[in-house]
């Protein structure tokens, strides 16, 4: 069982760059796909990006801004997140999973989300 835990969630400005981790313990991630979601206050919990063995996906909306990538020496994965925008505020949450398929669903570990405010 692997345990998740996000950070680097903050306040910034639009425009800005932040940079998002998720740390786990319990197990090593490179076994998993690692997905990266988000929910913004009234809204459901949307799909940002996955990482899996193999591909790289992400939501229309943060392609060519945001970029995902794996920290095997630290038991890790990144989401960059650069020139972010107000639509961008949210709690992010990373969750992982044992397959490699359907990369927006499926995941049964979750952590408990780093808040993320984008001021204009």
């Amino acid at each position: 069982q692997v345990n998740l835990v996000e950070s680097g969630g903050r306040v910034v400005q639009a425009g800005d760059s932040l940079t998002l981790t998720c740390d786990a313990n319990g197990d090593t991630l490179r076994r998993y796909s690692i997905g990266w979601f988000r929910q913004a206050p009234g809204k459901d919990r949307e799909f940002v990006a996955a990482i899996s063995w193999i591909t790289t996906v992400y939501e229309d909306s943060v392609k060519g801004r945001f970029t995902l990538s794996r920290d095997n020496d630290k038991n890790a994965v990144h989401l960059q997140m650069n020139n972010v925008i107000p639509e961008d505020t949210a709690i992010y949450y990373c969750a992982a999973k044992q397959d490699s398929y359907d990369l927006g669903s499926g995941y049964g570990y979750w952590g408990q989300g780093t808040q993320v405010t984008v001021s204009s």
